[in-house]
């Protein structure tokens, strides 16, 4: 039996394990953070791992002792953890996504300025590398902005900070916030994610979208967000809900329902896949009337319950480990 090395315990882990043990893989979780690393470990044993460890410093230490190739690797997540890269990559590669620039702590007012100006207000002020929706912000004028980036500047400037950049993005007011999963480069369920409003408006408007969401075949084809084993997963930007909400993330109280894209969504997110070349990826589509844009993405999605997937998920994840192995 070929043995998986889980390095998270949260939902992922729990529902793995029955069904890829039905199909001749042993997952077993290796913890690689709250506890000590030596050489003297003992990790050997194990064929593959199952998304590099979400702590580089210490992952890259448990890397080192279990010797195995990851699904998801260290490139792969880096890839999808600092929103700024991810978006450049998708732009370059044809993807459409969001207006953007990229804030690289210290700039002068001047610089400030001009970035605010490239939008028109309001505008998304968010970490380059946060979860969660963690400080994502809006500015609905430039002393706003500048007030935002002068917070941002005292926080930089602490030594033990790594990261020292942050996000200027379009806001995108009437767009509809999609998560879909991408499993080795065929998007398998997605899940739409709002403020909690009137369910027959929402169904009126998904159907509007042609996005169906009452086909009881269809009508759970997705997954949420990343919970407990998140590096980067989407801050949904889209309509204010009846409390003057906008963030769309489940761990901000919105809700999360399965749905069945339209081909040509379902097709943005294996573009987006590719292009950043990440066998498993959720990625955050927001979608208004005549656009649609992949605003975040995510190289540590959490598996939902299996009615949220097509037929034959737990087949598909099974080949990838057992390719990546």
């Amino acid at each position: 039996m070929l043995r998986l090395a889980v390095t998270t315990r949260a939902e992922t882990y729990e529902r793995m394990q029955e069904p890829l043990a039905d199909r001749s893989i042993a997952v077993e979780h290796v913890p690689t953070t709250e506890r000590t690393l030596t050489p003297d470990d003992d990790l050997d044993g194990f064929d593959v791992g199952f998304v590099f460890p979400p702590r580089l410093a210490e992952g890259g230490v448990a890397d080192a002792l279990l010797g195995v190739p990851w699904v998801n690797g260290r490139e792969d997540v880096l890839r999808s953890r600092y929103k700024g890269e991810t978006l450049a990559r998708l732009s370059q590669a044809g993807v459409p996504t969001p207006e953007t620039a990229v804030v690289s702590d210290p700039v002068d007012e001047a610089q400030l300025r001009a970035a605010f100006d490239r939008f028109d207000p309001p505008v998304v002020v968010k970490p380059n590398s946060a979860t969660r929706g963690v400080g994502v912000t809006t500015a609905g004028d430039l002393d706003s902005f500048l007030g935002i980036c002068d917070y941002l500047d005292l926080v930089h400037d602490y030594r033990a900070t790594g990261d020292c950049s942050f996000l200027v993005q379009e806001y995108l007011p009437e767009a509809r916030d999609y998560r879909a999963m991408v499993v080795d480069g065929d998007c398998v369920g997605a899940v739409e994610r709002r403020i909690q409003n009137d369910p027959e408006t929402d169904r009126d408007e998904s159907r509007q979208m042609g996005v169906d969401t009452t086909d009881p075949e269809t009508a759970h084809s997705g997954v949420r967000p990343s919970e407990a084993d998140t590096t980067s997963p989407g801050a949904g930007v889209g309509q204010r809900g009846p409390t003057g909400r906008w963030k769309h993330n489940v761990h901000r109280g919105a809700v999360a329902q399965g749905v069945d894209l339209p081909t040509e969504l379902r097709d943005l997110a294996e573009s987006a896949a590719a292009a950043l070349d990440v066998p498993w990826l959720g990625v955050d589509l927001l979608v208004t009337d005549g656009r649609a844009v992949v605003n975040e993405t995510n190289a540590r999605p959490t598996i939902d319950t299996a009615d949220k997937y097509r037929p034959g998920f737990w087949d598909t994840v099974a080949t990838l480990v057992r390719q990546t192995a």
